[in-house]
């Protein structure tokens, strides 16, 4: 673990793992989260000749909060990690609520950004011809429904999941999460998809709740970078059974991010993407870096 500072002098901690003479890939973890990164892709990573790099969105775990930043901070963000670890050309992933700032990154960076890979992103809200929460379970819907109304409901129904989390076992997450998970999402949250998720959000929200109100209040408002100005090559993936982010979002995203190649998996939910699809997405990058 290390400390980067940026141009406008906040701190951003950032793990690595994998091949550390690899390709390099940025991870942007989902919604709540740390840089923690998981066992599972780490060996695929090593396997491959990856080098995974991850961060702390400003708000979480060690890293200093940007208030009022939206989703196209991002870049600027990744920007600094790279140039402190002296990479020039590299591929992001972002699943769920990494997944917009991985698409931020690939349009705002791509001179920079060989392609990129975004596992359930969610949609901008308010887009036409989207219904944001058709499909969606409850907690989540709960939850951008309280950034709409006040930073004080907000608030409450963070710090209500936070305590949540805390008290929860390995074995509890699927009780805290069930108006999220789908059949495919119930067989898979066990073990140690369920013992990292518990440490990653953990670790990201422990000391303070800003990280995950700030991607909250940022997935309501303008992303600040237009989808249609995306020029690399993008794999966008959704599963047809996600509560988390729905289908929806997933044929809208297919619909308006240019030359993106999409798939719609009729088997898959949210987190079988994150336990199942990693190998697949980081073979991917990889045919594009090395093109």
């Amino acid at each position: 673990m290390r400390k980067v500072t940026t141009a406008d002098g906040r701190t951003l901690t950032v793990r690595e793992g994998g091949d550390p003479d690899g390709v390099p890939v940025l991870v942007l973890g989902g919604t709540p989260s740390s840089s923690l990164l998981y066992e599972p892709h780490l060996r695929d990573a090593e396997e491959k000749g990856i080098r995974l790099i991850a961060y702390d969105r400003p708000g979480y775990a060690g890293s200093t909060r940007k208030k009022g930043r939206n989703v196209a901070d991002c870049a600027a963000d990744v920007a600094s990690v790279c140039d402190a670890l002296g990479v020039a050309r590299f591929c992001v992933r972002g699943i769920s609520g990494g997944g917009p700032h991985a698409l931020a990154t690939a349009a705002l960076l791509p001179d920079r950004v060989a392609a990129a890979a975004a596992l359930a992103p969610v949609a901008p809200f308010g887009a036409e011809d989207l219904d944001f929460f058709e499909g969606m379970g409850e907690q989540n819907v709960e939850d951008v429904r309280a950034a709409l109304e006040s930073e004080e409901a907000h608030l409450a129904v963070l710090e209500r999941e936070r305590e949540e989390l805390r008290a929860a076992s390995p074995e509890q997450l699927v009780e805290v999460l069930k108006t999220l998970l789908g059949p495919a999402d119930l067989e898979v949250l066990t073990g140690r998809v369920a013992v990292y998720m518990l440490e990653n959000a953990r670790a990201g929200v422990e000391g303070s709740l800003d990280g995950w109100f700030d991607d909250g209040v940022a997935f309501t408002q303008p992303w600040g970078f237009d989808l249609a100005s995306i020029r690399v090559p993008v794999l966008h993936w959704q599963g047809e059974q996600d509560k988390f982010v729905p289908l929806g979002h997933g044929v809208w995203l297919s619909q308006n991010i240019p030359g993106v190649e999409s798939r719609l998996s009729p088997e898959d939910g949210h987190l079988t993407l994150f336990e199942h699809r990693m190998p697949e997405v980081h073979a991917w990058l990889l045919e594009r870096f090395d093109a």
